[in-house]
């Protein structure tokens, strides 16, 4: 059984109503998304609310965060309200297309872990498979909102199975956004790629950049110098 909270050095995150817990790649994403001097940034899908928080927590940026699921986006607000950055961080508990209904913000940053298991039996968890499948938010839509307002120098980060990443970047194109860099993130060394940490921006490079990141060593238990490196600052024990 989960832990109902997950605590950071500067933050704690309660997660006993989200379908989708505290995980390592969802914390390597937030660790990876470069803010810079970002005034505002935007988080789609944020569930627990965990990389508003992590980006708030390195960034002076006013952070929006969507969540169709009510139950999510009442925790998720309640984690803001309980952070140190509780100002500048504000929950819409719509979707992304009612929030693009209304929404007129352009934004230096936008990531998002969306739903994913394109091809994937669904769990019979309904929560759950809100949370993992495209039956709620789709890719098109992330990409169609980046596309209206993003600012000229903005980027989009995503966080996907390799797959379903490849998917993505294939639909990318048709709203201007063009893949610049992939970061291949391996569970261990040795171990097979299990997620995808894309960049897009509205310039097109001439060839995207391609790294790759391992979370443990190839004795599966200690974690790389890159990922505590990129963590040292929110897990509590590196």
């Amino acid at each position: 059984m989960a832990n109902s909270y997950f605590q950071f050095k500067q933050f704690r995150v309660e997660q006993d109503r989200c379908a989708m817990k505290v995980c390592t790649d969802s914390c390597l994403f937030g660790a990876v998304v470069e803010v810079g001097q970002a005034k505002r940034i935007l988080d789609i899908g944020t569930g627990t609310g965990l990389l508003s928080l992590m980006v708030a927590q390195r960034s002076s940026a006013t952070i929006d965060a969507v969540e169709i699921n009510s139950d999510a986006a009442s925790q998720a607000e309640e984690n803001f309200a309980a952070s140190p950055w509780r100002e500048r961080l504000n929950l819409h508990p719509v979707s992304l297309q009612q929030f693009a209904n209304y929404s007129q913000q352009r934004y230096d940053v936008i990531l998002s872990n969306p739903p994913f298991f394109l091809a994937s039996l669904k769990s019979g968890n309904a929560a759950k498979d809100s949370a993992k499948h495209t039956g709620d938010l789709f890719f098109e839509d992330i990409l169609a909102f980046a596309q209206k307002h993003l600012t000229p120098d903005g980027k989009l980060y995503i966080l996907l199975p390799p797959a379903e990443a490849t998917h993505f970047a294939s639909l990318a194109p048709a709203h201007q956004l063009f893949l610049t860099e992939t970061i291949e993130v391996f569970t261990y060394i040795n171990g097979q790629c299990i997620r995808h940490i894309q960049t897009y921006s509205f310039a097109k490079p001439t060839i995207p950049t391609i790294s790759q990141l391992h979370i443990r060593g190839a004795d599966k238990v200690t974690y790389t110098t890159a990922f505590t490196e990129l963590l040292k600052d929110y897990y509590l024990h590196l």
